[in-house]
């Protein structure tokens, strides 16, 4: 994966593609747990969905290196 990549004449992160991935894999997530009603059963949901994005976000950035 390269370090650096051009968008429009400005150098972005490598990692900006994962983490792309991982919010619209956060919304996927958000959508299921909220559709389902699982959010009834978790203390914090904005605390949820964070740690589903770091872990994820970590995850993918893992299988970079």
């Amino acid at each position: 994966m390269p370090r650096e990549i051009a968008l429009g004449g400005v150098l972005v992160p490598g990692l900006l593609v994962w983490f792309l991935l991982a919010v619209v894999l956060l919304l996927l997530f958000d959508w299921v747990v909220g559709r389902y009603g699982l959010y009834r059963y978790v203390w914090h949901p904005a605390l949820l969905r964070l740690a589903f994005l770091i872990c994820v976000f970590g995850g993918l950035a893992l299988l970079t290196f």
